[in-house]
């Protein structure tokens, strides 16, 4: 069972082939419904050491793993810290809530260092990351009427608003109840009993569902152009700086 999170994870980030600054939980477990079939979904940033930075091959930016333990499926991937840091500087919801997830298997002097230039990365045009991934996931919900993507819609909406509006990031949808529709409790409570499952009885007819989702996506369009958030990010030169204070550290070892 994983709606609560094995021991064995904190094992992992010493498997890998390169030291990681951080590894940390994302997924539906971050998300505030897993249920009993979840995967575990592990986000975070490796090192490169510098022969792999400098030399003639391709280094490994991107690591992705998917493997069982225990009957729990486990998913990770993790950038290199330069590619990690373009990302977060290119308005990219995914890598941000990776950093500033809450349930953390490793951290580093390098996490806790880009945890706090984080707010600088943050702008009002974080909005269509959470668009996209809104429309994305209600077609999803459309063509298969299940309850997964029906949540992630009513996720991604309701913590993009609350990102433009006050620069916090809330990737809880347990937190951000009140901010969307009432019977939101009752489709949490649906989804944790099984992962891929339809929508329990008694759950809002589909025109209420299209009301709600349009309704709260007009909500973040508003929020976008009424945010106090800069339009671009503002803290490329401390990243700039902290990749190249790493690389030359990792060069002197």
């Amino acid at each position: 069972m994983t709606t609560t999170l094995p021991r064995w994870l904190a094992d992992i980030p010493a498997e890998q082939p390169y030291p990681l600054a951080f590894a940390t939980v994302s997924g539906a477990h971050l998300y505030g419904f897993p249920s009993v079939d979840s995967d575990v979904d592990l986000r975070g940033v490796h090192l490169l050491p510098l022969p792999d930075i400098v030399g003639l091959r391709p280094p490994e930016e991107t690591i992705t793993r998917s493997w069982r333990r225990d009957g729990v499926e486990v998913d990770l991937v993790t950038h290199d810290l330069a590619k990690f840091c373009g990302l977060l500087l290119n308005r990219n919801g995914y890598v941000l809530e990776q950093l500033l997830s809450p349930l953390v298997v490793a951290s580093s002097p390098v996490h806790q260092e880009l945890v706090a230039i984080a707010p600088g990365c943050v702008t009002r045009f974080h909005a269509y990351h959470y668009l996209g991934f809104a429309r994305t996931q209600w077609k999803l919900f459309e063509k298969a009427r299940e309850l997964k993507p029906l949540l992630y819609t009513f996720r991604v909406l309701l913590t993009g608003i609350h990102l433009v509006r006050t620069g916090e990031l809330v990737a809880d949808l347990t937190r951000l109840y009140g901010g969307g529709p009432p019977y939101l409790k009752e489709l949490v409570a649906a989804k944790k009993a099984g992962e891929h499952g339809g929508l329990p009885g008694g759950a809002p007819a589909l025109d209420v569902l299209a009301g709600d989702v349009e309704g709260l996506t007009a909500a973040l369009e508003l929020a976008r152009d009424e945010s106090p958030l800069p339009g671009a990010a503002t803290a490329a030169d401390a990243l700039h700086d902290l990749v190249v204070r790493v690389r030359l550290d990792q060069g002197l070892r």
